[in-house]
């Protein structure tokens, strides 16, 4: 219809779909109030046309960006070193696409990272954000709060579990499931190597692995790591040092494992034979390791989607909700 000459518009659409102008905003809004037929003839005639919606002038109307930011608290480097991080981003982009809502990734690694983003979201570039990695005491929870950003985190943000819509994996109950499958292989000096303590993540695997030992609870067998590969080959470490009669060892994410794993290598202790090893998140990280890592699964598809509805019902003006998602033991040859 517009033969390269000018970008189709709202009115060719119409037009060609034999509808009125305000039909097509309809549809183009969300399809309320319109018929399945008509939805349908508005679609074809979209695709016939090439039309595309102009966001801009959209948000003028809307008052929306149709845009939402995805702050990761960590160190740049660990978006690309932790494969976790690209799975969320992924998840939680494609499944703001089906809304034709884009989505912004930031680091917020400093303090003037974090008052840098909180100026941007609270100016209105965006609807919302999508937090991952949230620390005890970060700041930027209270500086969104302030600015009236509608956010959604990725575990429960410590302080703020009543006022802050969050989605998280069973956390403890992965890892009490871990623990007892190391338990039943018949490994008695179980070891573990936690996330940061201030996540809520790596307490509530600390709080599983501690649920399943009881009163065989041994703090010698615990060393923290940061989810980091080096933190868990450096705790590894220090652990056989420490006790060099370990026979196993929960490690609180995949990651951190294949640096345990260097760390028993270079001590000559064979996996499993020796000491068996048990991860947390089922990444590509737990199919690269040798051997392959027996690990924890989160369903980071799951965990994406939820996030997005979360956040999409939190910009709508919804009260804030939780939802835990179960885990799943995924046996190979580590342990």
């Amino acid at each position: 219809m517009n033969g390269g000459r000018r970008r189709p518009t709202i009115e060719d659409v119409a037009a060609e779909a034999g509808v009125s102008r305000g039909t097509v905003s309809r549809v183009l809004n969300g399809g309320h109030y319109v018929s399945p037929g008509t939805l349908d003839a508005v679609n074809r005639a979209i695709k016939k046309t090439g039309y595309v919606v102009n966001h801009h002038a959209r948000s003028l109307v809307t008052q929306r960006s149709e845009s939402v930011a995805f702050i990761l608290s960590e160190p740049a480097e660990r978006l690309f070193a932790d494969p976790n991080f690209a799975v969320l981003v992924r998840g939680c982009s494609q499944a703001l696409a089906e809304h034709d809502v884009g989505l912004f990734v930031c680091v917020a690694a400093s303090r003037s990272d974090r008052t840098r983003i909180t100026r941007f979201l609270g100016a209105g570039h965006v609807d919302g954000a999508l937090l991952v990695s949230v620390h005890a005491g970060d700041p930027l929870l209270g500086l969104l709060a302030t600015a009236g950003v509608p956010y959604v985190a990725c575990g429960a943000p410590p302080g703020y579990e009543s006022k802050v819509s969050y989605v998280a994996a069973d956390d403890r109950g992965g890892a009490r499931v871990m623990v007892e499958y190391l338990r039943s292989t018949g490994r008695t000096r179980i070891a573990t190597i936690t996330g940061p303590l201030d996540t809520s993540g790596g307490r509530g695997r600390l709080e599983g692995y501690k649920e399943v030992v009881a009163d065989a609870f041994d703090e010698s067998l615990v060393e923290e790591g940061n989810y980091a590969q080096d933190s868990g080959e450096r705790a590894m470490t220090r652990l056989l040092e420490r006790r060099p009669d370990i026979d196993a060892v929960f490690v609180a994410s995949d990651v951190m494992a294949l640096g345990a794993l260097n760390a028993l290598h270079r001590a000559g202790r064979r996996v499993p034979e020796d000491v068996a090893v048990g991860g947390f998140d089922d990444s590509s990280a737990a199919v690269a390791a040798r051997p392959a890592l027996t690990t924890i699964r989160q369903p980071y598809p799951r965990i994406s989607r939820e996030m997005v509805r979360l956040l999409l019902a939190a910009i709508s003006g919804d009260e804030p909700s939780a939802v835990i998602l179960p885990t799943e033991l995924v046996r190979r040859g580590s342990a």
